[in-house]
């Protein structure tokens, strides 16, 4: 591993960018998706070496700065890579799923006027993660961090011709600004404390720091370790869409099907959750602050997943479904189970990257319809969307032996087996949430795949399978949806392959205890289906099917019957209208408020009208002493000279 190797892998993405977006009229649609695929492609194929080369042993965890930023005192602000097994492992999943989704958006994209516009972004979009993911340090974290935050917006709003478009991306801006705001707090008091922004430095000096206290207010006293880990952590809770920061992500879904994948499944929504693994250090000294990012993560799992039942918009489905799984993999940080979480995180990138993109396949067929209540039956006329659904619907709800099932299966007993403060809580909210996905994610396979076929006539006269530019990706990320799971438990979890980059106190290791009850996959796979989450998914799954494909009347009348807990679900909580109503509301009349004071009164009538008519009133009062007349000049010198002799010189 070089530093050249590591700037191409980086900078391969933004070249690609930069081609397509400056020079894409010149070169084309075809020279576009060329040139970013291989730039992704080359950046993939390397980070793949890279983290074969870290589990061979062939190489060793890199740290090294590329070039100083700025100088001021004795704080150096630089560039620099840290790469190691949880970087390259960040980097190959990140580039691998970039890579299917620059291929799908072939076809995807074929029609529209912005093909050369899109491929710039989602190479862009590339770059600013795997900067993010590669930082050494928390100023480039920032920098990234900030970058995937300005990309998104741009891609959310990627058809700014669309109202809905335009004020989901503002939502999504204006969000994260709220969490991006205690983000920076937190590496304000990360500088202030520890006089670097380093992590190799900063996680030296942290035993130093274990009992210092800050003062928040007078007479208030913090423990420091708290304080930064909590502010970090309002950053991931904005861009890891963690209530109440989560309203952005659904509302993601005006954006073009291919961003959605990208944006729910390796960028931006997983930032939040590489960045406490990473650090790891500064969150196991605060047992406060685990507990409230374990019941934040809760909360967000069950409640969100609550409401995917009631969606009907095949993209918000899986949205909703994102939001939960992202939940889990928060509660799993909360009790120190940071290689679960980022298990979870692997095998999540792989299925929810190919359940957004079959449902991109199923919205092109359906001419851009994504209303579920118009489908069914779609299977005769899409098999292998058909499949690759079903696969990664198996795989997101934990049926043994796809590779959800090891992941969430890990983060249901490292919760149950943690003795946190408050994780009984967050162990009932996440059983919960196994039959709830079961349910709105088979419910969406059979109201879109089955049963009586409820489109119009002239959209089913050309339904049909999507182009193999749109299928391929699916088969490919099918794939890891069924086995990574049975490769890579073992290594990641109770193996040493996050031994250097992950920090957990040994009292605090509830996937090591879990390890002394590992005896293989298969053996894991056995004993998951004598476990509760299991039978939760079963129940799920045959509820789905006898009220969603036996007797959907059931559906209709439960409806009716619980009719405020579906309206409840189907208004969010109120919490978009509360946001709208009293915070942009409020902040709208607010702002009015000031206009009306400050910048009418104030600004404009006192500083600049106000100063406009004193100068005018002086100009006055000079003109009329104006007169051209000589003897009225020389009365004047006369009386300033009496003056001046009479002041200075007597």
């Amino acid at each position: 591993m070089t530093m050249n190797t590591l700037l191409i892998i980086a900078l391969s993405p933004l070249v690609g960018a930069i081609i397509a977006g400056f020079f894409g009229r010149k070169i084309g649609r075809i020279g576009s998706h060329l040139v970013t695929i291989a730039s992704v492609a080359v950046s993939c194929v390397l980070s793949i070496q890279v983290l074969m080369g870290l589990i061979n042993g062939e190489f060793q965890a890199f740290n090294e700065n590329v070039y100083t930023w700025m100088v001021t005192g004795a704080v150096s602000f630089n560039v620099g890579f840290l790469v190691d097994s949880l970087t390259a492992l960040m980097m190959s999943v990140v580039t691998f799923v970039s890579l299917m989704v620059h291929i799908y958006t072939i076809g995807y994209m074929k029609d529209d006027p912005g093909y050369q516009r899109f491929f710039a972004y989602i190479s862009l979009f590339t770059f600013a993660m795997l900067m993010l993911v590669m930082s050494n340090n928390f100023l480039q974290l920032f920098f990234g961090w900030e970058a995937v935050g300005l990309v998104s917006y741009l891609l959310i709003g990627f058809w700014f011709k669309k109202e809905t478009a335009i004020f989901a991306n503002m939502k999504a801006f204006l969000v994260n600004r709220v969490g991006d705001f205690g983000f920076l707090i937190g590496i304000a008091a990360v500088m202030m404390a520890f006089g670097t922004l380093d992590y190799a430095e900063v996680f030296a000096q942290l035993p130093q720091f274990a009992d210092e206290t800050i003062s928040i207010f007078p007479g208030v006293e913090w423990s420091l370790m708290t304080f930064i880990a909590i502010a970090l952590f309002i950053g991931a809770m904005g861009k890891s869409a963690q209530a109440p920061l989560h309203v952005w992500l659904p509302d993601s879904m005006e954006g073009p099907t291919p961003i959605s994948a990208l944006i729910h499944a390796a960028t931006m929504v997983t930032a939040g959750i590489f960045m406490v693994t990473r650090m790891s250090p500064i969150f196991e000294m605060s047992d406060t602050a685990l507990s409230f990012v374990m019941l934040i993560g809760a909360f967000t799992a069950f409640f969100m997943g609550l409401i995917g039942i009631v969606q009907n918009d095949i993209k918000r489905v899986v949205a909703y479904s994102t939001l939960s799984q992202l939940g889990y993999m928060t509660v799993a940080l909360g009790v120190s189970a940071y290689s679960a979480a980022i298990f979870h995180l692997m095998t999540h990138a792989f299925f929810k990257a190919l359940l957004f993109l079959g449902a991109g396949s199923v919205i092109i067929a359906m001419h851009h319809k994504q209303d579920m209540s118009e489908m069914g039956g779609l299977k005769k006329y899409m098999s292998v969307t058909f499949i690759t659904m079903w696969i990664g619907t198996l795989a997101l709800t934990g049926m043994p032996g796809f590779s959800g099932f090891f992941s969430k299966d890990i983060i249901i007993e490292a919760t149950h087996l943690s003795d946190r403060w408050g994780s009984s809580v967050a162990y009932v909210a996440v059983l919960l949430g196994v039959f709830i996905t079961a349910l709105y994610s088979f419910r969406l396979l059979y109201l879109t795949f089955h049963g009586k076929e409820k489109m119009d006539n002239h959209t089913k006269e050309h339904l049909k399978e999507s182009p193999w530019v749109v299928t391929l990706p699916l088969v490919l990320l099918a794939i890891p949806s069924i086995a990574i799971g049975w490769l890579t438990i073992e290594p990641l979890l109770f193996g040493e392959f996050f031994k250097d980059a992950i920090h957990v106190n040994k009292a605090n290791d509830v996937v090591a205890k879990l390890g002394y009850d590992f005896h293989g996959s298969m053996s894991f796979v056995i004993h998951g289906m004598t476990q509760p989450p299991f039978f939760l998914a079963l129940a799920g799954f045959a509820l789905a099917t006898w009220v969603y494909l036996k007797k959907i009347s059931v559906a209709e009348n439960a409806k009716k019957t619980f009719a405020p807990i579906y309206n409840l679900l189907q208004n969010k909580y109120g919490i978009d209208d509360f946001n709208q109503k009293y915070i942009a509301g409020g902040l709208v009349k607010l702002g009015n408020a000031l206009w009306k004071w400050s910048d009418s009164k104030l600004i404009d009538g006192l500083v600049v009208n106000g100063s406009a008519k004193l100068v005018n009133k002086v100009s006055k009062a000079i003109r009329g002493g104006q007169t051209g007349y000589i003897y009225h000049y020389a009365l004047v010198m006369a009386v300033a000279l009496i003056f001046f002799i009479g002041t200075y010189v007597l």
